[in-house]
């Protein structure tokens, strides 16, 4: 089952606003905390101002002295059971009423009160329902030096501590929601809905990678999401571009299945009369004879050869130790122009090199980079080989004097319909050439390019029957041959 974007509350939209509010909410939680601690703190303070208010109006009279109804009137404008202040010019004021509580349940100083004690009193005052009398001591806010204590419940502030955090509460609340909205409509239209639309191009792209339209970014976004939607783009228009040439190459191994039975047939016939060949008078056709029947017998297994390869087949290499420098003239005459000398052809390969490769199969590749070379314009083609024991390994360059592979070409290189370096060419060439190298387990790469030519370098490991040796007529050095190339093969 493909595949498909989960429903929109459980999309990451949806999760990326509940995880905004819930994240603003602990941010509020952070803030309400102090805010309740100072809440409880000046309504203490207000008390104790209120108080000492009260007791002031002891020292306007001449005796110090009030009636019982005023002094009750003026505690129940503070809220309180007993207010006493002390000042250092009346000395110690008190105004109490006549029937006071039988206990203090806590007493609290708010000086000696860090933030945390208020905090933690605040707190326990608001999930605290019974009613308790408290003693608070401080210093009144209108007159520092004057130090006043209350005697009161603590309902009264109990409930408008509470009323306090609901507002407080309430107002986090809408501050939450509306900063969460706006953070997640930001992150939406600049995060979520393009990844959106890009997960959606990729499901229906993977659904029907050949009909599904190719995913167009929208604006010229210069961040990660940009970057990712021209990635995008570029991924989902060469993977088609790839699904067009595997039908290519499929079409081509079709077509190639459909003819290899006539040219078999041709190329029998043609077999029968070089065989006839062989035996003319003439020296001249019999010295060429056997180049003839090798060319046909390469030109039937160059048409299963090109089918396995169509189809995606494994290469099946059959090895033999032969000399490389026999090889190559092999190569050298298969080439119309080197052959007939209207390209000049140098190969330096140390006497007595030997190797251990499939003779076609190597053949094949290494006339895939002369023809190549020969068709791009080069006038002069060189080979030189040599060996590296401490790597274990043969290494052959390959040079010429063309004009260089084009930016194109070297983009797309030893890719089959997209690596050639001349109009009209597949890049099968290439292709072919590096299936080859690779399935020897070795690698073909290319050295330089530009005006004055091509340099394309194969290496592959000494596998081989028995370990190959220089003769005894080789004196080069190990490693890079004396004389290095400077030009190569196009591809």
């Amino acid at each position: 089952m493909a595949p498909r974007l989960r429903h929109p509350w459980q999309s990451m939209s949806a999760r990326l606003l509940l995880l905004t509010v819930v994240f603003v909410m602990l941010a509020e939680v952070l803030i309400f905390a102090p805010s309740v601690g100072r809440y409880w703190q000046g309504w203490l303070a207000e008390r104790l101002a209120a108080g000492h208010l009260a007791v002031l109006s002891l020292a306007a009279t001449p005796d110090m002295m009030i009636s019982p109804e005023l002094e009750a009137e003026l505690l129940s404008h503070v809220g309180a059971y007993a207010v006493s202040v002390k000042t250092n010019d009346h000395g110690k004021l008190m105004l109490m009423l006549q029937e006071m509580p039988d206990s203090v349940a806590d007493a609290i100083d708010l000086e000696a009160s860090s933030g945390l004690d208020m905090i933690g009193y605040a707190v326990g005052d608001l999930f605290d329902e019974e009613n308790a009398v408290i003693r608070v001591a401080g210093r009144s806010p209108q007159a520092p030096a004057s130090v006043v204590e209350i005697v009161i419940d603590d309902q009264p502030l109990k409930e408008h501590l509470r009323a306090f955090a609901l507002r407080i509460l309430l107002l986090s609340l809408v501050i939450s929601i509306f900063t969460a909205s706006l953070v997640y409509l930001a992150l939406h239209l600049l995060l979520v809905r393009p990844m959106r639309r890009v997960t959606e191009s990729m499901l229906a792209f993977q659904n029907d990678p050949e009909q599904a339209e190719i995913y167009r970014p929208r604006g010229r976004r210069g961040d990660e999401i940009g970057l990712a939607e021209h990635a995008l783009a570029e991924m989902q228009q060469a993977l088609r571009d790839s699904l067009r040439q595997r039908a290519r190459l499929v079409a081509l191994g079709s077509a190639v299945s459909k003819i290899n039975h006539d040219l078999r047939n041709i190329l029998t016939t043609a077999r029968l009369v070089s065989d006839s060949m062989a035996e003319s008078a003439d020296p001249r056709v019999r010295k060429a004879t056997p180049t003839l029947v090798r060319a046909i017998d390469r030109a039937v297994d160059l048409c299963e050869r090109t089918l396995t390869f169509a189809r995606g087949g494994q290469l099946r290499l059959h090895p033999q130790e032969l000399s490389l420098a026999e090889l190559l003239e092999e190569v050298a005459a298969g080439i119309p122009a080197v052959f007939n000398g209207s390209v000049a052809w140098q190969a330096r390969v140390p006497a007595g090199l030997r190797i251990c490769v499939d003779r076609e199969q190597l053949f094949r590749a290494l006339a895939n980079l002369v023809q190549n070379a020969v068709e791009a314009g080069a006038a002069t083609i060189t080979l030189v080989a040599g060996l590296e024991p401490d790597r274990r390994l043969w290494w052959l360059t390959l040079a010429d004097d063309g004009p260089g592979l084009p930016a194109k070409a070297q983009a797309s290189l030893f890719q089959p319909f997209s690596g050639s370096a001349r109009s009209g060419g597949t890049g099968l060439g290439l292709a072919i050439a590096r299936e080859i190298v690779e399935a020897h387990r070795g690698r073909i790469l290319l050295v330089s390019t530009g005006p004055e030519g091509t340099v394309f370098r194969i290496e592959m490991p000494e596998r081989r029957t028995g370990r190959p040796q220089r003769g005894p007529t080789d004196r080069q050095p190990q490693g890079q041959p004396q004389e290095q190339p400077q030009n190569a093969a196009k591809g």
